[in-house]
């Protein structure tokens, strides 16, 4: 059995390369690249779904004009059962 590892591999990459103080400014400005990158990886791969489907702005138009939510079942306190 594997000994678990408390860090992830980006975790101890980070605190192998901060191991000394930063201020608040770069903190904060780290925080937005980290932030940016993973954001930019997930519109990638939104990107890639929305191309290998075929998608358009008619779809996006049926999507919004769908109706595609659960209803709710109605018990006999005459609330709705989430």
């Amino acid at each position: 059995m594997q000994p678990v590892q408390p860090f992830s591999n980006l975790q101890l990459e980070l605190l192998n390369v901060f191991s000394r103080s930063v201020t608040d400014e770069d903190l904060l400005a780290i925080k937005q690249l980290i932030a940016d990158y993973f954001a930019q990886k997930a519109t990638s791969l939104a990107d890639d779904a929305w191309r290998q489907n075929d998608f358009s702005e008619s779809t996006m138009n049926e999507w919004r004009q769908s109706h595609l939510r659960t209803p709710y079942r109605v018990v006999s306190s005459g609330k709705p059962d989430a």
